[in-house]
């Protein structure tokens, strides 16, 4: 009688473990799936565009001035280029963290979901600051690498225009969630970018990268 109900117990923690095992490959290949057909969409998309800059297209419709943008989103014209329905300012590629992503003109919940995107500043590679935010999904996705990033790291950015710079990371540090100090800053004239994501812990706040254009 004993033996038989603690067999039963066995059983029904053996169904839980296996279970549970399954639950979490399941996971792990819809995890490892979605960062497949997420990077793959935003490297066909990138390679594409720089090659389209590289063969040196009409460029009369990309131009990178953030009035023109406004007036495209308002409009719902195909003026500037889009990446799943939102409007691309250029695209970024961090070597060093595998990272190839489309800079979407406009910060959305929907918009962050796919690529990193314009927050503040001058604009793609303008003289001036530019900040570019992103989420931290701590599973390699977008901007989940940054705490990788160190000085002297490269990043480049292509924008509409054609024009491809090269940029120097400087400076990172953490800071509160609500600090924008860092937002407004003497460049000298030579454009700048600023990499805004949160930490493992959202609740800790914000890791900042950035990075100088090499002119």
């Amino acid at each position: 009688m004993f033996e038989s109900k603690y067999g039963k117990v066995l059983t029904v923690i053996l169904v839980i473990v296996i279970i549970a095992i399954v639950g979490l490959l399941a996971f792990l290949a819809y995890d490892w799936y979605k960062k497949y057909v997420v990077n793959k969409d935003a490297d066909g998309f990138v390679d594409d565009f720089v090659g389209e800059v590289n063969q040196g297209g009409d460029d009369s419709s990309q131009t990178g001035d953030l009035a023109d943008v406004e007036d495209v989103e308002l409009q719902g014209t195909s003026g500037l280029k889009t990446y799943k329905g939102f409007v691309v300012l250029g695209t970024m590629e961090i070597p060093k963290i595998d990272f190839k992503y489309p800079v979407l003109a406009k910060v959305t919940s929907g918009s962050l979901d796919v690529a990193v995107a314009y927050l503040y500043g001058a604009g793609l590679n303008q003289p001036g600051n530019t900040v570019i935010v992103g989420h931290n999904y701590r599973n390699g996705l977008l901007f989940s690498n940054n705490k990788k990033l160190e000085n002297g790291d490269k990043i480049y950015i292509t924008d509409n225009t054609g024009t491809k710079l090269t940029y120097s990371v400087t400076n990172k540090f953490q800071t509160d969630e609500n600090d924008t100090s860092f937002y407004q800053r003497d460049t000298g004239g030579v454009p700048e970018v600023t990499l805004s994501t949160c930490l493992d812990n959202p609740n800790d706040g914000r890791l900042i990268i950035e990075a100088r254009a090499q002119v």
